[in-house]
């Protein structure tokens, strides 16, 4: 198999993309009426042999939008209180300024030209960011206009397994399921799941790919 030295350049690996791991806890499924409650992204380092793993991670409690709505049953769900004061919750826009912030870094670092949503059942995500950067009007978006990376797709098609605990375990990674539905917990595991499906590929010989 030709050994490609590109494939150890995360900008390379990705054609140019940065992958960052998204997660979102909200208070409904509607994007644009719906209160976005909690947010969690982790970045990715590339070794010298192509290996990939986690590096930098950042998570915000988010104060609900004004005018947003609040479903009772998706607090039921992710457990989540919008209105306790002890959540030390802070506005959309402080929090995505911080987020891009690192995220831009990361893209001159590693000389990608912009960066791409990593997560699990990925549109939901990513709907629900693009409503809080069309809302807050942040000029400064880092992110692919439309393509992202779901770790769903990723695990149905590889592991067998589209749930994200289900995934995990079928990948022989650790998932506790009282932590599930935290923004934090569920990127941290997303995560380990995308490293774990990429580095399973090099692993078997996929990657890099073979030159005929």
């Amino acid at each position: 198999m030709s050994k490609d030295v590109n494939s150890c350049s995360l900008n390379q690996r990705f054609r140019s993309f940065y992958p960052v791991i998204i997660d979102i806890e909200t208070a409904g499924f509607n994007p644009k009426k719906h209160a976005l409650l909690e947010i969690a992204a982790i970045t990715l380092r590339m070794d010298k042999l192509g290996w990939i793993y986690k590096e930098k991670t950042i998570h915000f409690h988010i104060q609900p939008f004004i005018g947003s709505l609040i479903n009772k049953n998706a607090l039921t769900f992710n457990k989540i209180d919008p209105f306790n004061p002890l959540r030390g919750a802070i506005s959309e826009i402080q929090a995505l300024k911080k987020i891009f912030q690192l995220i831009h870094q990361g893209i001159k670092e590693t000389k990608c030209s912009k960066a791409i949503i990593v997560a699990h059942n990925a549109m939901f995500d990513y709907n629900f960011l693009m409503a809080a950067i069309e809302r807050t009007n942040i000029e400064s978006n880092p992110f692919h206009p439309f393509a992202t990376f779901d770790t769903a797709s990723l695990s149905g098609l590889i592991l067998g397994q589209t749930v994200l605990s289900k995934a995990c375990k079928k990948a022989g990674l650790n998932f506790d399921n009282s932590q599930a539905h935290s923004a934090l917990y569920d990127t941290t595991q997303t995560a380990n799941l995308f490293c774990e499906l990429v580095n399973r590929l090099k692993r078997i010989g996929g990657w890099p790919p073979n030159n005929y």
